[in-house]
């Protein structure tokens, strides 16, 4: 099993995605369990309620936070963007999964220093500490997103060197395998467009709709992290890990969520920084990207990590514009995973440990 009694280290592991994978981690999930799981961040009180979750302890007393160290999930503090942070947390471990990021578009147009320190230069740190530790450090995942393919704001920018700095670590550290994932939007993590229409009709509307044609890419949290274990299972030094998700319009979105409800549903134009569709493989890609499952595999640029025939799998990009599921698809999918309103939502649905 590919984590049996690994140390694994995730980066912003308090996010949305980072408390789902967590929990599959520790579950012996699929691909074995580990020795640790090390749950790195910077915000000590996510860290300390996920710790309470995880214990499942009636009461949040500091005796629990001596324990730290003897768990099989240990939190650490510390800041990506600092070197000596990620240096010292890099000890003994075999793994690192970075879920680190500024992820909220507008977030990074308005400051995207920020953003460059977060999700470039943090990634840089990882990748500088592995290369100056005295550990073996195996396999080295960076999360990115389609906002990637093509960037045209700053949060795709940033994603886009993260995913190069990544893919050169294997230069830098060729005991490494240092890999990526890109998806889409996950359904019903934090700030995603899900959580922000249930609110909104909870509230009686509106429900604010940029422009009924767009298109995105939406996958579950789960599905996420199925993604992530895929590559951990199956991808080369290098590669970009895909996997092939159905897309929805926004309209088709908020009208299933709405429903018969006597909300009504506002069109108020494209954001800064927003494409009508996300790109999920580039034109320029396509030709470099094949199939593994249900999944692709977009290999790297850089000839000394190319070492295999393969077959192109893509004659064109791979958009949210293909592929789009139709009303009743969209409810469908929202259905089945407990998000449509009033449904009870379980931790498959949504965040964990919260």
């Amino acid at each position: 099993m590919i984590i049996d009694k690994k140390t694994i280290l995730v980066t912003g592991g308090t996010g949305s995605l980072g408390k789902v994978l967590v929990r599959r981690l520790l579950s012996g999930d699929k691909i074995g369990t580990p020795k640790k799981v090390i749950v790195f961040s910077r915000d000590e009180g996510k860290q300390h309620d996920m710790r309470i979750a995880y214990l499942d302890e009636r009461f949040k007393t500091d005796e629990i936070i001596y324990k730290n160290f003897s768990q099989a999930l240990e939190f650490r503090i510390g800041d990506i963007r600092n070197y000596a942070d990620v240096r010292s947390a890099i000890d003994e471990v075999d793994i690192v999964i970075n879920a680190a990021a500024l992820k909220q578009v507008p977030t990074c147009e308005y400051f995207p220093e920020q953003a460059i320190k977060t999700n470039a230069l943090g990634v840089q740190n990882i990748v500088r500490a592995i290369s100056e530790s005295n550990v073996k450090v195996e396999t080295l995942i960076g999360i990115s997103t389609d906002k990637a393919a093509k960037p045209i704001n700053v949060m795709g920018m940033t994603k886009a060197l993260q995913e190069r700095i990544i893919i050169a670590g294997n230069i830098r550290n060729p005991d490494t395998r240092s890999i990526c994932v890109r998806y889409g939007n996950v359904i019903a993590s934090r700030g995603s467009v899900i959580p922000l229409f249930h609110h909104q009709i909870e509230e009686g509307g509106p429900v604010t709709v940029t422009v009924p044609d767009m298109t995105r890419f939406l996958l579950t949290l789960n599905q996420a992290v199925d993604t992530i274990f895929h590559a951990l299972g199956n991808a080369s030094a290098g590669e970009i890990i895909v996997p092939n998700a159905p897309s929805v319009t926004v309209m088709n979105l908020a009208k299933a969520l709405v429903e018969d409800k006597d909300v009504d549903i506002e069109i108020t134009g494209i954001r800064p920084g927003e494409k009508l569709h996300e790109i999920m493989v580039s034109e320029e890609e396509a030709n470099t990207t094949s199939a593994k499952g249900n999944y692709y595999a977009i290999r790297p640029m850089l000839p000394e990590l190319i070492n295999d025939d393969f077959v192109p799998a893509l004659n064109k990009e791979f958009s949210s514009e293909d592929n789009v599921l139709d009303y009743k698809g969209t409810r469908d999918l929202l259905e089945e995973h407990n998000l449509l309103p009033g449904m009870e939502r379980t931790k498959e649905s949504g965040e964990l440990l919260v």
